[in-house]
């Protein structure tokens, strides 16, 4: 009998997110699962760790199973951090970070607990998988995804990823019969241009709420954001060398010795 791949699963939105939940019954179907994820949201979190204070898993149920469940008090790069040194017995075959409550796509993947997760299994060689859908709603639908989620995850293990990358993949917020297909995109080049929105308290102290607005630079057709306008299911394979290495050869002409 083959052994069943084993898959750790993981999010930034919280354990008990609806979207966490839709995952790992996707991938019930496919392997034997291990969740350790955040205790509480921890969207925006990046690739953060805990090094100041007490870390915590503890073992939970929250479903029938038959995944093993801990809940974890750090980010999600300390989910994937402790379960692998800690609480599974051996490498998994394959992580995935998700179903995020919201995109994931561009420049969002630099802030991107979700993403951090999976890179941080990519830094252990893990082949990792980042799922986010278009809808920050807590009662997203998510029923659009599986088909999606499940062919690309069997294509991960059937295929490998190479050592350095994971998948970057956003979900149009469409139902299932109105998304066109799956597209490999490149990250657009899109920012957010942020305010705050400055206020004060009863007791006169400035305080402050992040606010903003996404502008997409990038018109070419080949992005993650033209798939995801268009019907399409984006995914972006992401490396985490941030070296740009077509700059080295022009740094290296600078008189930096003198």
């Amino acid at each position: 009998m083959t052994k069943r791949p084993l898959i750790l699963v993981t999010n930034d939105d919280g354990i008990s997110a609806p979207g966490i939940r839709r995952l790992i019954g996707i991938m019930n179907k496919i392997g034997e699962v291990v969740v350790v994820a955040p205790d509480r949201a921890q969207s925006g979190m990046g690739h953060a760790i805990t090094l100041n204070s007490t870390l915590y898993a503890e073992e939970v149920f929250i479903d029938d199973g038959p995944q093993k469940e801990f809940s974890c008090s750090g980010t999600p790069a300390d989910c994937v951090k402790i379960a692998i040194r800690e609480i599974l017995d051996r490498q998994p075959d394959l992580c995935v970070s998700g179903i995020n409550h919201g995109s994931n796509s561009s420049i969002n993947v630099i802030y991107s607990g979700t993403m951090s997760a999976a890179i941080e299994a990519g830094l252990e060689g893990i082949p990792a998988i980042g799922f986010s859908l278009l809808d920050y709603s807590w009662n997203a639908n998510f029923e659009g995804c599986d088909n999606f989620v499940k062919t690309i995850t069997e294509n991960v293990l059937k295929n490998g990823i190479p050592q350095g990358i994971v998948l970057n993949v956003n979900l149009p917020n469409l139902p299932k019969a109105d998304i066109k297909g799956i597209k490999v995109c490149r990250q657009a080049k899109a920012n957010w241009v942020e305010e705050f929105d400055k206020r004060k308290t009863p007791q006169g102290k400035d305080y402050y709420w992040l606010t903003g607005k996404f502008v997409n630079l990038d018109g070419g057709e080949d992005t993650d954001e033209w798939a995801l306008e268009n019907g399409y299911v984006s995914v972006v394979p992401t490396q985490f060398d941030l070296t740009a290495h077509h700059f080295i050869k022009d740094l290296n002409t600078w008189n930096l010795n003198d």
